[in-house]
């Protein structure tokens, strides 16, 4: 199975607000727009959205086994493990395991993300792995 498809749409335009969802355990502080996903790998690119003043210090940073892309749409977002601002245009590309966060915002994010849990790390390589779906504020490595 491939990642779901879609035609061109503006996912930032007003007339789709209503496709954004509170993040789990982060409610009223951020939101998730999924903008494609793999159901059996469960690889997925999404919009999250940083609404302004939030912080997610009280749930520390994170880190999974599989790799991830990140591209600040616009906004800016304070990576504490970095202790770095990061401002419209910024690009990680991160390895398994790599601690990032917790994260604040001042006036508001959006984060391009591409993850790919099916990449689990084991020893100097990722490998497929059974997709898994954890809330942020329940597992800090998930």
């Amino acid at each position: 199975m491939a990642k779901s498809t879609a035609t061109y749409w503006n996912a930032l335009h007003p007339e789709n607000q209503g496709r954004w969802t509170p993040l789990a355990g982060l409610e009223g502080m951020a939101e998730e727009l999924t903008l494609s996903r793999d159901a059996l790998t469960g690889e997925y690119t999404r919009l999250t959205r940083f609404l302004p003043g939030a912080d997610t210090a009280p749930f520390g940073g994170k880190m999974h086994p599989y790799p991830e892309e990140v591209f600040i749409v616009s906004g800016r977002l304070y990576d504490q493990a970095f202790d770095r601002w990061l401002e419209v245009g910024c690009y990680a590309s991160r390895p398994p395991g790599e601690l990032h966060g917790p994260f604040k915002t001042d006036v508001g994010c959006v984060v391009l993300e591409v993850s790919f849990p099916q990449c689990v790390a084991t020893g100097d390589s990722a490998s497929p792995a059974l997709p898994r779906k954890t809330p942020w504020s329940t597992n800090k490595t998930g």
